[in-house]
């Protein structure tokens, strides 16, 4: 959100408004889905996830928000702005809180920082068309074919896996045994291999 902005006029800005920063402990609970937003919280040590849970209980990851990036930046504003996830500490995190009246002045004060909001809000749109594109597979191996050809692009054909198993299966929202039986038959089938935690992608189409 201050990127380009230099110390010196990041302390002027501080100086014009009010905010807090405040102390998080794994897994506590920065918000719950459904809250209003009143706050820009912004992470500035350690991270975060972002879940949603539905009535059964199932929970579904989101994905993790690491230092120093915002928090649901494209619902300051707007009829609806309401939290769409609940937000959990993964380890100890530290996050800037400024009410948004306050940030409405950085943004009049700053162009800079509203050129960098709006790129925010825009890449928030982005990943969550992505993502809805991604939930819309309805087969576990749809999901993992999906991730694997969004990960490689089109220029490369292997897929270097940097979360756990019990990781990627929170993130498709799946166990982690049922995971692990889609990957096994996917290298059956002969379309990916795995090797350590690079996974070759051998017939991209298919």
């Amino acid at each position: 959100m201050f990127k380009g902005i230099t110390e010196k006029e990041t302390e002027f800005l501080f100086s014009k408004i009010h905010f807090q920063i405040k102390k998080y402990s794994k897994d506590d609970i920065v918000v719950v889905a459904g809250e209003t937003v009143l706050n820009l919280l912004i992470i500035i040590s350690g991270s975060v996830r972002g879940e949603m849970i539905d009535y059964s209980g199932k929970i579904i990851k989101i994905e993790d928000i690491e230092a120093p990036k915002p928090l649901a930046t494209a619902f300051l504003f707007g009829q609806q702005n309401k939290y769409p996830v609940t937000v959990t500490v993964n380890n100890d995190a530290g996050i800037l809180i400024i009410p948004v009246t306050e940030f409405l002045k950085v943004l009049q004060l700053n162009t800079q920082i509203l050129r960098n909001y709006l790129n925010s809000i825009s890449s928030r749109a982005q990943f969550l068309s992505q993502k809805l594109n991604f939930l819309s597979f309805k087969t576990i191996k749809g999901k993992v074919a999906h991730y694997l050809l969004q990960q490689a692009g089109d220029k490369f054909h292997s897929v270097e896996l940097k979360n756990t198993q019990q990781q990627l299966a929170d993130l498709f929202g799946v166990t982690r045994p049922s995971l692990a039986r889609v990957f096994g038959e996917m290298q059956k089938e002969g379309t990916i291999n795995i090797k350590n935690k690079t996974v070759s992608l051998l017939d991209k189409k298919h």
